[in-house]
Parts: C-alpha cells; sequence; structure tokens
C-alpha cells in the first residue's frame, strides 16, 4: 500500500484543535477555501465527540474491571471463612 506523503505534513497526532486551526496552503485552481474549512472545523468536531466517547468507555471499562476484583476478592474471602 503506498502512503501519501506531502511537503506540507504535519507531524505528530491529529487533535481537534490542531485540525480546527490547520490552514492548507491555498493555490489558484483547486478546492473552495470556505469549503475545506468547514469540513476542517467538522472533522475536529467529529475527533472531539469520538475522542471523549472513547475515554468514557475506557473509565466505565475499568469502573467494571475494579467493582469484578472486589466482588472476585469477597468471594474468596467468602468461601475461605465458610
Amino acid at each position: 500500500m503506498t502512503v501519501y506523503r506531502s511537503r506540507h505534513a504535519l507531524r505528530g497526532p491529529f487533535t481537534p484543535d490542531r485540525i480546527a486551526t490547520l490552514r492548507l496552503p491555498t493555490a489558484r485552481r483547486g478546492y473552495r477555501v470556505d469549503e475545506v474549512d468547514a469540513l476542517l472545523h467538522r472533522l475536529a468536531y467529529e475527533l472531539h465527540r469520538r475522542t471523549g466517547e472513547r475515554d468514557e468507555a475506557r473509565a466505565e471499562n475499568q469502573r467494571i474491571k475494579d467493582a469484578l476484583r472486589r466482588w472476585q476478592s469477597a468471594e474468596a474471602a467468602r468461601r475461605l471463612g465458610s
């Protein structure tokens, strides 16, 4: 698979803030700047929303793991005490 490389490629991870402030070089002919800006803002919003959803899922996963560990410890202690 080929990877597109641009002279203007950004280094590092894309964050919502980086995408929202990204400005692409303009040329005589090409895309309409307002449409590109609108797309970048939408991408920033979507990335921010999905990052939040991922963080919430990770927190819920950790909460469930912790609850399971507590239950397992309590159950093991109960069985040893019986």
